[in-house]
């Protein structure tokens, strides 16, 4: 009858104290996983610093680009930073530039490189032009005459740079005394061989012209001109001279006589 009117009772659990507890493990991560992290860390650092760096390089060449562009509209900075450009013709550029804002005008000094000084010479008829072997004799000094890094002796001008150079020479003869044969030579003397080379020639046969009556008397000259030029390639060391058959025809003067060379190419 107790079991009817009253419940089951409750089990009871019984605690006991000496038990040994069960450890469980913690929420630390693996060694591994925290290196990882800090690699990581010192990624992202690195790169923040990069782009720190990089940054305060794009604004230095910033203003550098920005500071040369105004110097640049100036017209002096213009002149000082292209030195070839702005005096390469016939000089160099002016060793003083005043002040922009002066009148001044800049001058240039003539400068001639070197390399660039080419030799030339201009020989004038003398007062005497008979020389040994019919070689025409000329002034090589004072008046028109002009010798640059080019020698003279004795009639003949003397090479002392290699290149191709421009040869000419005028002579004037009076033919009036009778019908002669007239050759004007221009000759080389070089050491490749051992008789002078001819360069140029004029050969022709002059007779004394007949004149009308009516015209005025010259003193019985009858004269005639002999123009030689030509391009030839000519080596330190070389000698260029002129010679005239029946030489003492040659009418003496310094305008009527010429001889000159000068290099056009090295």
């Amino acid at each position: 009858m107790a079991e009817r009117g009253v419940g089951a009772c409750p089990q009871v659990f019984v605690v006991d104290s000496q038990a040994n507890y069960t450890s469980v493990p913690g929420g630390k991560k693996p060694r591994w996983a925290r290196a990882g992290q800090k690699f990581l860390l010192l990624l992202v650092g690195l790169t923040v610093l990069g782009l720190v760096v990089e940054g305060y390089l794009i604004y230095n060449l910033y203003k550098k680009t920005e500071a040369f562009s105004l110097c640049m509209s100036h017209p002096l900075c213009q002149n000082l930073s292209s030195p070839k450009t702005s005096g390469r013709q016939g000089g160099t550029l002016m060793s003083r530039v005043g002040p922009y804002e002066s009148n001044e005008i800049p001058t240039v000094r003539p400068h001639v490189e070197q390399d660039q000084q080419r030799p030339f010479a201009q020989l004038i008829g003398s007062g005497s032009p008979i020389g040994e072997n019919n070689v025409v004799q000329w002034v090589h000094k004072g008046g028109e005459t002009i010798t640059y890094n080019m020698g003279y002796n004795n009639g003949r001008l003397l090479v002392e740079k290699d290149g191709h150079y421009y040869l000419y020479c005028k002579v004037t003869l009076n033919a009036a005394e009778e019908c002669s044969l007239i050759q004007h030579k221009v000759m080389k003397v070089t050491k490749a061989y051992d008789n002078a080379i001819e360069l140029m020639k004029s050969k022709s046969f002059r007779c004394r012209t007949p004149k009308p009556s009516t015209a005025k008397s010259s003193g019985g000259d009858d004269l005639w001109n002999s123009f030689l030029a030509g391009i030839f390639h000519l080596q330190k060391g070389d000698e260029i001279f002129v010679t005239l058959e029946d030489i003492q025809k040659m009418r003496p003067g310094t305008t009527d006589n010429l001889m000159g060379a000068f290099m056009i190419s090295p």
